[in-house]
């Protein structure tokens, strides 16, 4: 051995660069920001391999230093949260330019979810019963947000609100759906293990983290043949047995219109599908599909008793479209 050689130290190995990650909170609740705390221990094999570069509850980073981004410097963002105004559309385009990978998560971000069934309204309507018609509202100037306002200090401005919710898809391309509202925190580590280990990805556009078959597929309550009912209750109205198929009891369950991959957690917990995880890959419009089901369970010929059944289905519009409305074949009433 050459003399020169023996006190040559060895290198270290050049440590991995982390992904760069982001998560943002559109028009949503924040459950599915709390989704993603709840990986509990997986939180370290996430911080082992990623940091966290914009996330506005809990990073304290600036629109403008996500402007100076590179662009797809972000390896992946999880886009939380529907299209309600100037503000959510401007940081779904801005993060869509600096992302690798942009996953619309949850419901409301897939499907437009819950804050979707103001599209049910327009924002005129919206705007007169918040801001004049509420029982505990005192506005006889009647008095409304306004974009911009200047005062002493300088201008202050709001975003513009829509007339409509949107889905992320609405304005920007999407890479993945997670449904859920929230998703299930298993399927985020599996999206996010995948990514790290370099395992090649779902093809675009592919919901991740679910099922091709539906959620009835997927339910363990006994089901028969014979679904006929004679009248729909409401979850209160009645002692389910705790084992019948809740359709069958004449409980309103979107299992029929709904993917399954969720666990079943909520029928688990002797509580109807509400839809969350969206429609089946060969379902176009879960609420549509959803009436044709209840149509054909409907123990009757006579137009009167039909009628008076159907009335038993509180809210048609916010049961079969409670988290899919701006998705929907359907839009909006006619006026």
């Amino acid at each position: 051995m050459n003399d020169s050689t023996k006190n040559v130290a060895t290198p270290p190995p050049v440590p991995k660069k982390k992904l760069q990650m982001a998560v943002y909170w559109g028009a949503a609740c924040g459950g599915c920001c709390v989704s993603v705390l709840d990986v509990h221990e997986a939180l370290f094999l996430v911080l082992e391999h990623a940091d966290l570069v914009f996330w506005p509850i809990a990073l304290d980073t600036k629109y403008k230093d996500v402007e100076a981004m590179p662009d797809k410097s972000i390896d992946l963002t999880l886009f939380n949260g529907a299209i309600r105004n100037s503000e959510n559309e401007h940081i779904a385009k801005l993060l869509r330019q600096k992302s690798k990978v942009l996953v619309a998560y949850g419901s409301c971000a897939h499907m437009g979810g819950i804050p979707g069934l103001a599209n049910f309204s327009t924002k005129e309507k919206l705007f007169q019963r918040v801001y004049k018609d509420t029982e505990s509202t005192v506005n006889p100037d009647n008095i409304r947000p306004q974009t911009s306002y200047t005062v002493p200090e300088g201008e202050l401005t709001l975003p513009v609100f829509y007339n409509d919710v949107k889905p992320l898809d609405k304005v920007v391309d999407v890479d993945y759906y997670i449904p859920g509202c929230p998703p299930q925190t298993e399927r985020l580590v599996d999206v996010f293990k995948l990514i790290v280990t370099g395992a090649t990805l779902p093809p675009a556009g592919s919901v991740v983290g679910v099922f091709d078959k539906g959620q009835c597929d997927c339910c363990k309550r006994t089901k028969s043949d014979n679904k006929k009912i004679k009248k729909f209750y409401r979850p209160w109205q009645i002692q389910d047995d705790g084992e019948t198929c809740l359709l069958e009891q004449g409980i309103i369950c979107m299992g029929p219109a709904t993917r399954g991959g969720c666990g079943a957690r909520c029928i688990d917990a002797n509580m109807p599908c509400r839809g969350c995880y969206g429609p089946p890959p060969d379902v176009a419009d879960p609420g549509a599909k959803m009436m044709s089901a209840i149509g054909t369970m409907i123990d009757s010929d006579d137009p009167m008793e039909i009628q008076e059944i159907v009335k038993g289905v509180v809210d048609p519009g916010g049961t079969f479209y409670r988290f899919s409305l701006p998705s929907a074949l359907l839009r909006r009433t006619v006026q």
